[in-house]
């Protein structure tokens, strides 16, 4: 099993930065690459970031390409996603989620573990 645990949301005003941390437990983090999805009210989960084991490779949403950025410390099992410039639109419940494999991908149905979500709220 994978325990995954989001932190780090909270309120912004538009134009703002805020960054989000995922805590992964229970398998070897550092062979696996990690994701980030988003859903708001009323829409479905949707791709945000992913990342390769060794975070030498990312991959974005065009949504948020150019102001967020995912990263990881292998060393702390941790993998974090910066963003900047914020819109309301941005607005959702942040997911961190573990790939049922190990390469990275923006599909959903691939990843099969998921964390409790941490709320990001951007205000105009």
């Amino acid at each position: 099993q994978v325990q995954l645990v989001e932190s780090g949301g909270g309120l912004v005003q538009a134009g703002g930065s805020l960054r989000v941390s995922c805590a992964a437990s229970g398998r070897t983090f550092s062979r696996y690459a990690m994701g980030w999805f988003r859903q708001a009210p009323g829409k479905e989960r949707e791709f945000v970031a992913a990342i390769s084991w060794s975070g030498g490779s990312t991959y974005y949403a065009d949504s948020v390409k150019g102001r967020f950025t995912i990263s990881r410390d292998n060393a702390k099992n941790t993998v974090y996603l910066q963003m900047n410039s914020l819109k309301p639109e941005d607005t959702a419940v942040y997911y961190c989620a573990a790939p049922r494999f190990a390469t990275m991908t923006s599909n959903l149905d691939e990843y099969n573990y998921w964390g409790q979500g941490t709320q990001v709220t951007v205000s105009l």
